[in-house]
């Protein structure tokens, strides 16, 4: 590959400011996270701010990232019988075929790459055996993953919309082909 040539115009990021919010919550909870023992002894101030960042992380993915790079939106509510109910939203076709591919790629692999970060910081506080930590570390994670899990089930959800929107396209017009085939004999 020649890395002289120019890129096409639609190789860009799409939506550059979502971006960077996208990557500066996930990045300043960690970071905070990393980096506040040389600034703070408090295990209070480490522990509510990391959360309080990775909270604002949890509801700018959910809430605005989410919808804006990858066309999808979920949310979990309880139904009257009191059983948790999953609910998705996703662009039509059309829109989702014209979602950027940077800021796509982007959007996945810092989902992902959060989570295996506090994995790992997770691992080094076990074997540091600094419990307190692991407290603060279960909560980041548990906010990570379940946009993980809400965003995979709901990208799931759309992949079985579309195949079923195609089915019933074909099936419509094989359908009224038929109708036109006999309706001339």
């Amino acid at each position: 590959m020649d890395l002289n040539q120019q890129q096409p115009p639609g190789e860009n990021y799409a939506n550059p400011k979502t971006c960077f919010f996208h990557v500066l919550f996930k990045a300043a909870a960690l970071a905070f996270y990393i980096l506040s023992s040389l600034f703070f002894k408090s295990f209070v101030i480490i522990f509510v701010v990391t959360v309080v960042l990775a909270a604002l992380d949890f509801w700018v993915v959910k809430n605005v990232s989410g919808r804006i790079l990858v066309g999808l939106r979920w949310w979990n509510e309880v139904d009257d019988m009191g059983e948790s109910v999953w609910r998705f939203e996703c662009l039509d076709q059309e829109s989702l075929a014209r979602m950027n591919k940077k800021d796509s790629w982007l959007f996945w692999w810092t989902l992902y790459l959060a989570a295996i970060v506090w994995i790992v910081l997770g691992i080094f506080s076990l074997i540091r055996f600094q419990a307190d930590y692991l407290l603060v570390i279960g909560v980041c994670l548990t906010l990570s993953i379940a946009n993980i899990i809400g965003f995979t089930k709901c990208r799931t959800d759309a992949k079985k919309q579309i195949q079923q929107f195609a089915t019933q396209t074909i099936a419509s017009r094989f359908s009224s082909t038929l109708q036109s085939a006999f309706t001339l004999v």
